[in-house]
């Protein structure tokens, strides 16, 4: 089969690769028939993620058909529609009792990670019952693919994390993918101000149209005024931060107004310093996390109500014999105005 494999950092490629196949009773295989590149793709082929060894095809993102199931799986049989979610939850673990999928002690996010993803034809889904959902009849697939990942992500880690309530003040520091889905899922709680804030003019149009109250360019340097202008001076109650560099981070430390939150959704490689000497007496909380798809469920029924709409953030459609082209076009966003890639293998 084709998969992408990644050969360490900056080093990727098309290759063909032996088909998966069932290792336990609770697996699935599933033939993908649409995968997406992810932001953290690109923070591993830049050498951040360390868990992820050369070889790896990469991938965490996709809907497919299920092509086989291991003898403990009663839930799903060949020929079934499936999402796939990109964290793996065994259901019995303690981590998994408390709602923590991401930290489960044999599954959380490994696929595309510590075993092979889903930028491939087939892919091997561990504690399958608990880890894929069934894709309602008649459902777009290529809007099921942002709930993968992007969507519970914004969601999870940027708004429910920041705990964004009617008539808050929110900032969303990026204006890629990730935050985009932040903004999206933001408005389910009725905030009064979305003030989204980037390098990128193109992106922040977009945030615009998807219903940002604000934009602002961050290009001069001069963000933190304009936020606490649009603020009446206080900052904002929620300041996501949606890119993951230390600039970014500490962009969020000067933003959040006193008594806010600070939710980390970025995936960081390097060091950010935490500024102390100023939060240490403004009742700020810092929150991280990791996604647990917790929320896909009801994403996906809000989804399937025409409540939101996922699929605005495709930008670029691609086979995957092109992939090598897509993880180009994602790659070089700024000129491309890429946002979300659908690869159809």
């Amino acid at each position: 089969m084709k998969a992408l494999v990644y050969h360490g950092p900056g080093n990727k490629a098309l290759e063909d690769r032996p088909k998966p196949q069932i290792q336990a009773p609770g697996d699935a295989i599933v033939r993908i028939t649409r995968t997406t590149i992810c932001g953290t793709d690109l923070h591993i082929l830049k050498g951040d993620v360390a868990t992820c060894a050369p070889g790896r095809i990469l991938g965490h993102e996709g809907v497919g058909v299920i092509e086989a199931v291991g003898g403990g799986v009663s839930a799903f049989k060949p020929g079934d529609r499936v999402l796939i979610s990109c964290i793996t939850a065994c259901g019995k673990c303690d981590y998994c009792r408390r709602g923590m999928y991401s930290h489960c002690e044999t599954g959380g996010w490994i696929l595309g990670n510590e075993i092979d993803g889903t930028q491939a034809e087939f892919v091997r889904i561990p504690h399958a019952e608990t880890s894929l959902y069934r894709i309602p009849e008649g459902a777009d697939e290529e809007a099921l693919v942002m709930l993968s990942d992007i969507l519970p992500t914004g969601f999870e880690c940027g708004v429910l994390n920041g705990k964004v309530s009617p008539g808050s003040s929110v900032a969303i520091v990026g204006s890629g993918p990730i935050g985009l889905a932040a903004l999206l899922t933001a408005q389910f709680y009725s905030p009064a101000e979305i003030i989204m804030i980037d390098l990128d003019d193109n992106r922040l149009q977009v945030a615009l149209r998807f219903g940002a109250t604000q934009i602002i360019n961050s290009s001069d340097g001069k963000a933190v005024e304009a936020v606490k202008a649009l603020t009446g001076g206080r900052g904002v109650d929620a300041a996501i931060e949606a890119v993951g560099v230390p600039a970014t981070f500490e962009l969020c430390q000067a933003l959040v107004a006193p008594g806010g939150v600070i939710a980390n959704i970025g995936v960081h490689g390097s060091k950010v310093d935490l500024h102390l000497e100023t939060l240490w007496s403004q009742n700020i909380t810092i929150t991280t996390r990791l996604v647990d798809t917790v929320t896909t469920p009801m994403l996906l029924k809000t989804v399937q109500a025409k409540k939101i709409d996922p699929t605005r953030l495709i930008t670029h459609r691609f086979k995957l014999d092109d992939i090598l082209n897509a993880y180009d076009t994602f790659g070089r966003a700024a000129a491309t105005q890429a946002l979300k890639v659908i690869i159809e293998a």
